[in-house]
């Protein structure tokens, strides 16, 4: 029986597989009071045209944006934010909660769920945010309790 980080990052992962990115594929599991209150992964906004259909500028021409950079050009919505919002959306609380994440949260992301009043998170990838704002990267982390939890869990490629 697998424990009870393990058995949210994968429910993670298979949010991740949901994913319509181009890039990377995210997930995300909201839990409050060892209950999932809500999932969500990194895709376009709801009634645009998905990532994989070119709905995002940023993902389809890769050579343009390097690598960790230009999310506030990306049209798609990240994983957390879109566990938060569906929160939100349905009426459920998110103070006190906890994340598990494919992905270590962005800088953005990160601020949003300390706003949100998230707890703790653990994910199961990790990201390098730019040096120039590493320390700040660090205390929102802090502020996360963040929690790096390696697994063997991965997603497949979209075919």
């Amino acid at each position: 029986m697998p424990d009870r980080d393990d058995y949210y990052l994968a429910l993670a992962f298979t949010a991740a597989m949901r994913a319509n990115c181009r890039g990377r594929k995210v997930g995300a599991v909201l839990v409050k009071g060892d209950r999932v209150i809500a999932t969500g992964y990194n895709g376009t906004p709801e009634g645009l045209p998905n990532c994989l259909d070119g709905g995002c500028l940023r993902c389809a021409d890769r050579d343009r944006f390097v690598s960790g950079t230009g999310y506030d050009l990306c049209i798609c919505v990240h994983a957390e934010a879109n566990a938060l919002l569906t929160a939100g959306r349905f009426g459920a609380s998110t103070d006190g909660s906890i994340v598990y994440t494919t992905d270590q949260p962005c800088f953005s992301c990160s601020k949003e769920l300390i706003q949100a009043g998230v707890e703790q998170v653990f994910y199961a990838r990790t990201w390098t945010p730019d040096d120039r704002v590493a320390d700040d990267y660090r205390r929102l982390q802090g502020a996360l309790n963040a929690v790096h939890v390696p697994t063997e869990y991965e997603i497949q490629p979209l075919e």
